[in-house]
């Protein structure tokens, strides 16, 4: 197994010096990608008008936890979760999961988080501000989910491209929502927000314009799942995730490919809190997935495609 190492020279907190660990060095079987605060500052304050709905998509309570608690949880599975911030403030006129929390999170647990920054690209030289803060004061290491149905953009929109050169300049990734969500669903118009804007077509804009940029698709981006495999296929700088969805939803086609082609191009990633990581293993153990390409997914391709100091 892998083991976490904060004193490598390439640390998580890319900005600033290592931070202490605290606990003894944890036996690392899985890297979630793709998670969120359990807290009150997101569930209640970042999702609140549309936080219940979201609960009865995925079928769940989504119980509010401490940052301890979280960490408690993916502790003791041995697994190290990826925690965003998030900001559609904008668009929603909500309060952001901030920064300085998921900082905090990283140096409460540094055996157990990594931080992403979450920005709202609505708030053009501002947001390229945050974000170079987030990188070099907060230490955090990269963008997580700009989520386009929520923010209301099209990631191909140019008013949106200083972000991306900023995310270039500073060597770090930037995650894109695609496909579907459970925000708003099953309501009256769903709740005003639109598709359309999340297809993995818009992306391919974004790659080609910024060859030099890593890009993380969030989701199988269900129902353009085929979109999405074209542009990770077509742009060597373009992967995917596959987080959002119970491993029983994942297509036949995108289950070949992993096992083939694409098996360097995908991580796991559960959406926690909506899913959480033991459910989520639990339905992948039963897919048909070759075992060399199993360890690729749940740590390997995490460890390479987003630089983390692990040995």
């Amino acid at each position: 197994m892998a083991r976490v190492n904060r004193c490598a020279p390439d640390s998580w907190t890319r900005g600033g010096q290592p931070a202490k660990r605290k606990e003894k060095d944890m036996e690392v079987r899985a890297i979630d990608t793709h998670t969120h605060p359990s807290t009150s500052e997101y569930l209640d304050g970042s999702l609140g008008p549309i936080v219940q709905r979201t609960r009865e998509h995925f079928k769940s309570t989504i119980p509010v936890r401490t940052i301890d608690e979280m960490a408690e949880e993916y502790r003791k599975q041995g697994i190290i979760a990826c925690v965003a911030g998030f900001d559609a403030e904008t668009s929603m006129g909500v309060p952001a999961t901030s920064n300085d929390l998921i900082a905090e999170m990283v140096k409460r647990h540094p055996d157990v988080f990594i931080g992403f920054a979450g920005i709202d690209p609505w708030k053009g030289e501002l947001a390229v501000m945050e974000l170079e803060r987030a990188i070099k004061e907060l230490g955090l290491h990269g963008v997580g989910e700009l989520h386009p149905i929520m923010n209301k953009f099209y990631p191909n929109d140019r008013r949106f491209y200083p972000l991306y050169e900023k995310c270039t300049e500073l060597g770090v990734h930037v995650a894109f929502h695609t496909g579907t969500t459970g925000v708003g669903s099953g309501t009256p118009g769903g709740g005003g927000f639109r598709l359309d804007y999340s297809r993995p077509i818009y992306i391919d804009d974004v790659a080609v314009d910024f060859p030099n940029l890593t890009i993380i698709c969030c989701h199988p981006s269900i129902p353009w799942v085929d979109e999405l495999l074209a542009i990770v296929t077509h742009k060597a700088n373009v992967y995917m995730d596959i987080s959002g969805w119970h491993p029983r939803y994942l297509s036949e086609h995108l289950l070949k490919r992993l096992n083939s082609d694409l098996q360097d191009k995908v991580m796991f990633g559960t959406d926690y809190p909506w899913i959480t990581p033991g459910k989520w293993l639990s339905g992948f153990e039963k897919l048909t997935v070759k075992d060399e390409v199993r360890q690729k997914v749940l740590k390997d391709n995490a460890i390479r495609i987003l630089h983390l100091p692990l040995k």
